[in-house]
Parts: structure tokens; sequence; C-alpha cells
């Protein structure tokens, strides 16, 4: 789909998943976001000295891979927040340009994470609507995205990111919200941890650029550990047989072993860095001990677990058995992770925004104008 003109007339919807980490858009009614891009701005940290052809101040995107060893990086979203707005409006300039389109143009899906500040969708509505001038606006929370995409309308959904967790039930598409688990913790913070781990032994990374580097190895060796794999001679056979050599930038070789399945383990305990949350399988049962008992069968039945930080091999299996452990005896636990579930979210924002009764959801630039912020209320679910 070339963004051209939609169902009745209305140019295509565009969707833009809003993460911590990454921000995935394309175009309601396709199966894979068309632009993916990290979700950090780019500043030199060094004065220059010489001309080039290259006289950016601000670096998005792509190009900021070849220029992040003199760049500080700053990321406007925080634990699922925008806490930097005029950052994040450049990000969503990038998006429109990446995209070839102009905003005033087409209707935007946002996502948003849930329990997110009131505040902060009315910020957003100013800059779309103001800034932007797009026509049409809509924002869903991400959990609910993330089911629709696997075509349910119950369910339990998982979604970890990089920088929340949350657990959202949602039961015949009614969203569960006072039911809703989150916990300030996600990718971005297993990225830190590893990069404390790898800290004690022996290697020095302090700046953002090198938080990146840290990134990539989490993102290539790091795993889940198995259940009841906390006895020391487990964990003497995984170090002396997982041990891995990394090859730095600088030609430095470092090598990698516990550091591996101790960073992602946070997930399950957050304690481990001090934090005072319950682990991802506490946050499932918290959540469908909220909802009402005759609902809990089919949320057990129905775990959907969504975002990039759900990824590491091992993660499904243990938190299907840790669920298991703690849920009432002989209660069936079926705990779906799809292979697209990187993608989820943004997959099921396509896929609504195409749906010709959604046409009627959207909340107009004039209807925004008129009735100011409070017509964003009906946007609650």
């Amino acid at each position: 789909m070339d963004g051209g003109d939609y169902a009745g007339g209305i140019s295509t919807p565009i969707v833009i998943d809003n993460g911590s980490g990454v921000i995935k858009a394309g175009f309601g009614g396709e199966e894979l976001p068309q632009k993916v891009f990290n979700s950090f701005v780019g500043r030199p940290k060094h004065e220059k000295v010489m001309i080039t052809t290259n006289e950016q101040d601000v670096y998005i995107g792509d190009v900021i891979e070849k220029y992040k060893g003199v760049l500080k990086l700053n990321y406007p979203i925080e634990h699922g927040i925008i806490v930097d707005w005029k950052d994040m409006e450049m990000l969503w300039r990038h998006v429109f340009d990446e995209l070839k389109v102009s905003p005033k143009e087409h209707p935007v899906l946002l996502t948003e994470a849930p329990l997110n500040p009131y505040m902060n969708r009315i910020k957003a509505a100013d800059c779309f609507f103001e800034t932007f001038q797009t026509p049409s606006l809509f924002f869903q929370t991400q959990a609910v995205l993330s089911l629709y995409a696997q075509g349910k309308t119950s369910g339990v959904v998982v979604d970890c990111g990089d920088g929340v967790c949350h657990c959202s039930p949602v039961y015949e598409g009614f969203s569960i919200n006072s039911a809703v688990q989150r916990i300030d913790l996600g990718g971005r913070d297993i990225t830190a941890h590893l990069m404390n781990l790898l800290r004690r032994a022996g290697y020095i990374f302090h700046t953002t650029a090198e938080f990146e580097i840290v990134k990539k190895i989490k993102e290539k060796y790091c795993y889940v550990a198995p259940m009841n794999s906390s006895n020391d001679e487990f964990l003497k056979v995984q170090d002396d047989r997982t041990q891995t050599s990394y090859i730095l930038p600088d030609g430095t070789q470092m090598k990698i072993s516990s550091e591996k399945y101790k960073a992602p383990e946070i997930l399950f305990s957050p304690d481990k860095i001090g934090l005072e949350y319950p682990g991802v399988h506490e946050m499932v049962i918290n959540a469908i001990k909220k909802c009402d008992i005759d609902l809990r069968k089919t949320l057990y039945n129905n775990i959907i677990a969504a975002g990039g930080t759900t990824l590491f091999m091992g993660f499904s299996d243990r938190l299907h058995k840790s669920i298991q452990k703690l849920a009432p005896k002989d209660m069936k636990i079926t705990l779906i992770a799809p292979n697209n579930r990187k993608n989820s979210c943004w997959i099921g924002g396509a896929t609504v925004s195409s749906l010709k009764a959604f046409s009627r959801m959207w909340v107009t630039k004039k209807e925004y104008e008129e009735e100011g912020a409070r017509v964003l209320l009906r946007q609650s679910v």
C-alpha cells in the first residue's frame, strides 16, 4: 500500500507504535511496518573543527549508526511515557519524512502504554492536530492491539517492551482497566543490568553509544534460564558451557558467560536490581485474580506474549511453567508466543484501522477544536 486513498475516499491511516526503544510506522492494512528505527535522538558531543558535507545538529534514524561514537543520545520515551516533547516531535516528523507523506493528508493511529497519563494524550493530540495538522487521530493501548493481531477478543496480554512491562486482561473486546498490571521495567533495564555485570567482570561501558553496544550483545546472546535453575551446580555447568567471545569495535575481545542469563533474570526477579516489583509471572496471576471469577478460566487459557523483550530464548517456557506453579491446581494454562510478537502491537493497529467499522472511532481535528480535550475521553478503552 502506498498511502493513497482508503475506503470511502479517506486517505490510508498511518499507524505509529511509540516504543521506548523502537518506533514502528507504516500504513493501515499492511502486514508489517514500513519503517522501524530507534526512538532516540543524537546530538554532537564534541566541537566540530572541520568543514564536511555533514553539517547536521540533530541525528535521527539509521544515520546515527555511523556517527554514534561522537553523539550523545537522548531517549524521549522513558518507561513508555513521553518525557521530552521537543525530541518526540522530531521523531514523529521523521516518520512522515521516511514514509514520504504529508501529515495533513492521513489519519494517524498512535499506540500508548496502559495507564498512560491523560495529560500525555492531550499533549500528543495538540502536537498532531496543531503542529502537524493531522485530520484525524486515534489512541489505543498496546496490549489491546496485540490481542487484535492474534484475532482474539479475550485474553491476557503480557507485553514486555524496552521501557515497561504490562499485563492487560481483555474480555470480549472490553479492556478490564482495573486489573491492568504495570511495572517500569523492560529491555533497557536488562541492558543496564548487563552493563553493570560486565563492569564487574572488568569491562567498562559508560557512554550512551556504548550502551547501544551492550544492547546488541544482549539481543544476540542473552537468554532466560530454566525454572529451578538457581542451584550452584547448574550455574557452574552453565558458566563452563556457555562462555562466549565478543569483539568490541576497538578490537578488544570480551568474554561473556553467566552474564547472559543473569541479566534477563530481572524479568522474573526485579528484586535482583533493588526493585520492589512482582515478576512478569506474578503480574499475570495478579491481573487475573483482579478479574471476575467467571472470566478467569478463559483468561488463563488465552495468555499472549508480546513485545521485543519476550524474544529471549527460554522466556516463553519459563513464563508458562512459572504461571502454572502459581495458578489454581488443575487450571489449564495456554501461553501463545507468536513469531511476530515483536511487531504484534503495530500489526494489530494496522488491522483495526483498516476495518470499515473503525471509521467512526476517529477523533477529527474539527471535533478537537470545537470540543477540546474532553473528546479524547471517548477513546478511554
